[in-house]
């Protein structure tokens, strides 16, 4: 058996680690935001942890019905997309076959050089309406379960996120406590979160996470503040 050929090694899980940082971003700057809020307004982690949780709860659905329904539109504008070609390459062939050479013409090719290229397309309307949907539209084929997917993985990984800003307030004593375990915990959690989103989506890791961190201690601030002044009133 013959080994597969050594080259460029690329990440294809783009999509699926999309929607975790959808998720845990808002999972984990939310709930946040929510807990320290509160901390400055009552005196009772019960009251933080019930109302993080209903949170969680209601926002997790939320958050997977939103990634649901944006995968479904997705799916949906598609294949209207592709039947608009299909009926154009049978009501204007000749016009969607110069779209076709202008693309190749684009790479830097003849016009010589394109017009077999374009009659190998023509022969196999499939084919063709394929090459214009990736390369005149830039859209691919989504799967189709994506919607599925996309829902729990959104809705999981807020979830995950979520439960670490409450988890010091169901254990600690006193509300300050939680408070400041769960502001520590939680920068922790946004500064590595941030570091790994920057591995994969480009940005320079420690960048990312400072940004992160930044985000996050902004919401929880104003969130604080806005509580005890109102519960000073």
């Amino acid at each position: 058996m013959t080994s597969p050929p050594v080259g460029e090694q690329h990440f294809t899980h783009s999509a699926i680690v999309r929607d975790i940082v959808i998720g845990m971003s808002d999972g984990l700057t939310v709930p946040f935001a929510l807990a320290a809020g509160l901390s400055g307004a009552v005196t009772s982690t019960g009251i933080v942890v019930t109302a993080g949780l209903a949170e969680i709860a209601a926002g997790s659905i939320a958050m997977g019905l939103g990634g649901y329904l944006a995968a479904k539109t997705e799916i949906e504008h598609y294949h209207t997309e592709r039947l608009r070609e299909l009926r154009e390459t049978v009501e204007i062939p000749e016009q969607e076959a110069e779209e076709v050479a202008d693309i190749f013409r684009g790479y830097g090719l003849s016009q010589e050089q394109a017009a077999p290229i374009v009659a190998a397309l023509r022969s196999d309307p499939n084919r063709w309406v394929d090459f214009m949907m990736r390369f005149e539209l830039g859209l691919e084929l989504p799967d189709a379960k994506r919607a599925r997917q996309s829902a729990l993985t959104i809705g999981m990984s807020y979830v995950v996120g979520g439960l670490i800003p409450l988890a010091p307030y169901m254990i600690a004593d006193h509300i300050a406590l939680g408070l400041w375990w769960s502001v520590g915990v939680t920068l922790v959690a946004l500064l590595v979160f941030g570091y790994i989103k920057g591995r994969f989506t480009g940005i320079k890791p420690l960048r990312g996470g400072v940004q992160t961190v930044l985000i996050g201690s902004l919401a929880a601030a104003a969130a604080f503040t806005i509580a005890r002044l109102i519960g000073t009133q």
